[in-house]
């Protein structure tokens, strides 16, 4: 039975498919002490469902197995240059159509697979979105090991890959856990911007270059500005210092849905979007999660960043938009050109 359900995982294009028991994650009082912190700052839901990200029964009752799957988004290799004049950072994930519907669709597959193996058995699946550990849960799997920047690292995918987890009440024999490889090894903890890698293996979100751009919903402190340099939509910084990305490869499942036009977007034109235009423009990518008044005010404090003056007139019209957010984001972007 595991044999099949890896065999049919590997035929709609995963990279990997391991198995865990369902038992609570190891590091679950970690994950309460982090929280207790309160280094997850806006992403409340995280605290919301904290009960059942630390025990598995509660999100599916009776369940004995978590599988644990593995798609790789490397991109082409031409997509990681560092973009030219006034053109923006996004990272690496976001530059294809949303992984939750390219993911869901196949997940769903597969949990149905998984239930006509065995009747009466009952599956639940989830992409980056249930109440599940889930780099916990993948790293007792043997996908990979959790690094010291906090995020999961497999030694034949490298940092570029997405996890998606189906929790099922089929009882299938775990793999062998993977054991850490980081070593002394410190290059993703010197790369991050922002300090925000407190420590080895440990994570202030409030810091973070990708929850500041994505996930906080109001201004980014102003002492951030400076160093979130040209990223709009995220941060790769810690993932790309890691030497295991030399083992990375571009996956097959996501390949077909690489958008090019996202690698090295003109920055100008994108503080131009009114709320249509940023519809059409990202529908159908996980850059609508940020909504047009987060990736403005992104925006402008790129072109703060850029030391052009040629962005000046398109940041004066941002000063005046309805949106205060922006507007605010705007005219600090023009005192520091002008400085």
């Amino acid at each position: 039975m595991k044999a099949a359900i890896f065999q049919r995982a590997s035929e709609m294009g995963f990279d990997d498919c391991r198995f865990t028991t369902a038992q609570p994650p190891a590091h679950a009082a970690q994950f309460q002490r982090w929280l207790a912190a309160g280094c997850h700052g806006q992403m409340g839901y995280l605290e919301r469902n904290a009960r059942k990200r630390i025990d598995p029964a509660q999100v599916l009752a009776a369940a004995r197995t978590i599988i644990t799957l593995a798609a790789s988004y490397a991109p082409p290799s031409d997509s990681a240059l560092v973009p030219a004049e006034n053109r923006g950072e996004i990272a690496r994930y976001a530059r294809f159509a949303d992984y939750h519907k390219v993911l869901g669709e196949r997940l769903k597959v597969l949990a149905g697979f998984l239930n006509s193996l065995a009747g009466g058995a009952r599956s639940l699946w989830y992409v980056d979105t249930g109440p599940l550990l889930e780099r916990d849960l993948a790293e007792r799997a043997g996908v990979g090991f959790i690094g010291k920047h906090t995020n999961l690292i497999s030694r034949k995918l490298g940092n570029w890959f997405f996890l998606s987890e189906i929790i099922t009440t089929l009882e299938l024999e775990s793999d062998a856990p993977e054991r850490n490889h980081c070593g002394s090894c410190r290059r993703c903890i010197d790369a991050c911007p922002t300090e925000a890698i407190t420590g080895p293996f440990q994570l202030d979100a409030r810091r973070c270059i990708s929850y500041l751009t994505i996930e906080l919903k109001g201004a980014i402190p102003v002492e951030l500005r400076p160093a979130i340099g040209r990223r709009i939509y995220g941060c790769d910084d810690c993932l790309a210092a890691c030497p295991w990305n030399r083992f990375a490869r571009e996956g097959a499942l996501m390949r077909p849905h690489y958008r090019a036009d996202l690698a090295a977007p003109e920055l100008i034109a994108l503080l131009a979007l009114d709320e249509g235009a940023f519809q059409k423009r990202f529908a159908g990518t996980p850059m609508l999660r940020a909504k047009r008044r987060g990736l403005l005010r992104n925006v402008c404090v790129a072109l703060g960043n850029c030391g052009d003056g040629r962005a000046l007139p398109a940041l004066e019209g941002a000063a005046l938009d309805p949106d205060p957010l922006v507007a605010e984001h705007a005219r600090w972007a023009i005192e520091r050109l002008k400085a």
